[in-house]
């Protein structure tokens, strides 16, 4: 059977508008799921966290949660908690009652509770990937690749596209290590304080503090 060269270019051109179709749809579905969480004033998130380190032979599974209010946030995970007012940063680890004090970081790269709800659109390319888990639990993956140098080789994102929320993400490093994050819970616009994230002395009696400023 003979294709003629004009069947042959619009199968072509079918299959060129289908993958440009699906970048934008991806692209579009992940700046909803981000703005939409940007919308909120304060954001409640419950997760687990687990990293994989083949080299070393590291695979642990931590639960936390963290409080987002813009930029500030608290963190609490594995014996230690994390509070920032995006200016300063207080580490406190339970075990040795000690409290590092440190300046936030504001680079481009600085990695947050925000900017890893918030930021993954920006200079990565968005397409849509077959997984499996995420499949059966009805929700939509994204895989990012950086156009530039990053830290991470690529990322991907588990989504729920009728709530537009991100239901967890793996970041894989150029380590080799891997990095998941599953979300149980995610709750908006529940009530903080500013002082919500500063760290109080007076709450931890008998700290060491330790200010590497």
């Amino acid at each position: 059977m003979k294709i003629s060269l004009k069947t042959l270019v619009t199968f072509l051109l079918s299959f060129i508008y289908m993958g440009v179709s699906a970048q934008k749809s991806a692209d579009q579905l992940l700046k909803s799921v981000i703005d939409n969480t940007k919308s909120y004033k304060t954001l409640e998130v419950d997760f687990s966290y687990q990293m994989f380190d083949g080299k070393a032979g590291i695979d642990e599974i931590k639960k936390g949660s963290v409080s987002i209010k813009g930029d500030a946030y608290k963190l609490t995970m594995a014996g230690q908690i994390v509070i920032c007012d995006a200016k300063t940063v207080w580490t406190y680890l339970e075990d040795s009652q000690e409290v590092m004090v440190s300046t936030a970081d504001k680079s481009a790269d600085a990695i947050t509770p925000s900017s890893l709800l918030t930021s993954y659109y920006e200079d990565y390319k968005a397409s849509y990937i077959n997984d499996k888990v995420n499949t059966s639990k009805g929700l939509k993956t994204i895989e990012l690749k950086p156009e530039k140098v990053k830290k991470f080789t690529k990322i991907l994102i588990g989504l729920n596209e009728a709530k537009l929320q991100i239901v967890n993400f793996s970041i894989f490093d150029n380590g080799g290590n891997t990095f998941v994050y599953d979300i149980s819970k995610m709750t908006p616009n529940t009530p903080m304080e500013d002082a919500d994230f500063k760290f109080n002395i007076a709450d931890y009696p008998g700290v060491d503090v330790v200010d590497m400023r």
